[in-house]
Order: structure tokens, then sequence, then C-alpha cells
């Protein structure tokens, strides 16, 4: 896949006709500060398409982005631990369900973000496990392989692909581009 054209066409905090027309969809879910939106703008090769910050729980929306005027990214906030009050960390959650699991909407796949460094996570395996229960299409990403040890690489890998079962697991690394070739393909 060869992305040409990435713009941001606006973020969404409940149901909108954007979702309801006949574009597919490709959702990028995961904890806060996993790494979504550097992931999307490695993936469109537009380091200032999806805006990044170091602060957990600054994507409070759905951000949408148009690929090739023939489907959309859609940004999730994360779930999980954010620097916001319970009542903002519960209503992203709400959205997050919403849009994921409750409102109806076909995503063509789900790319479900976890920090490779860490593994899976409790909240990870449940939001898998949801999105299992939902039917959906998922790629797993293990993000941040760059930060790994050598020496600990291969059973970090394997221990993560135990914990996830028959998903498809990719490797990834914005900063050192690894994977990248996988996910485009994957999600093609």
């Amino acid at each position: 896949m060869n992305i040409i054209s990435a713009e941001f066409i606006k973020g969404v905090v409940k149901a909108d006709a954007i979702f309801e027309n006949s574009i597919p969809q490709i959702a990028f879910i995961g904890r806060s500060n996993v790494g979504k939106s550097t992931v999307i703008n490695t993936l469109t090769k537009n380091k200032d398409l999806a805006k990044t910050s170091s602060y957990p729980g600054r994507t409070q929306q759905i951000n949408v982005f148009f690929i090739n005027q023939a489907f959309y990214l859609v940004d999730l906030p994360g779930y999980g631990f954010t620097k916001t009050s319970k009542s903002v960390r519960e209503n992203i959650q709400r959205l997050i369900n919403w849009y994921l699991l409750e409102s109806g909407y076909e995503t063509k796949q789900i790319v479900h973000i976890i920090d490779a460094n860490i593994g899976p996570t409790e909240a990870d395996l449940e939001m898998l496990s949801n999105l299992e229960h939902a039917g959906k299409s998922i790629i797993v990403l293990a993000n941040k392989v760059d930060k790994i040890k050598s020496s600990e690489y291969v059973k970090k890998m394997r221990a993560i692909k135990e914990q996830l079962g028959h998903h498809t697991l990719i490797p990834f690394s914005s900063v050192k581009r690894i994977g990248l070739a996988e996910l485009y393909k994957a999600i093609a």
C-alpha cells in the first residue's frame, strides 16, 4: 500500500454521519500513551497529522483521518491511566466502548496497540476479549520494540504471542520503521 494523501477530517464525540457512509474504517486502539497517534503518523508519513503528546489522556475524542480518498483511519482515545479527572476517564471509556462495541459501525480492521516492552496488561487483555466477543477483525501491534534489549527480544515476543493466541502480531517501531511493511499489508 502506498499512502499518497492523508487529511484530518474531524474529531467525533457522539454518533456522526461520517461513520454511516460506505467508506471503510480502520480503528487504532490501545492504552494511553502507547503510541497510537505516532503509529498513524508513521503509517501516513506525516509526523504532524495526528497530534502526539507525552501527556496521558491528550486524545479525548475520536479523530478521523481520510486516507487516499478511500478509507478512514480512526484514532481512538487511550484507555486506562490518564492525567485527567475520573469523570473525563469515564467519558473516554464510554466513548471507546460506544464506537467499538455498541454503535454498530462496521470497522474493516482494528489495530490494537500494546507496549512491546511491557506486554499486554490486564486492561489490554480485557479490551482484546471485548473486541473478540464483538466479532471484530483484530491485528495486534507490539509497539516500541526498539526499546527492548536485543537479548530479551525473542523471549518477550514469544510471551506476548502466547498471551494473544491466534491474533496476528506485528512487532513495530516508528523510530526504526520496523513492521511498517507488515502493517501496510495487514490493513490493505
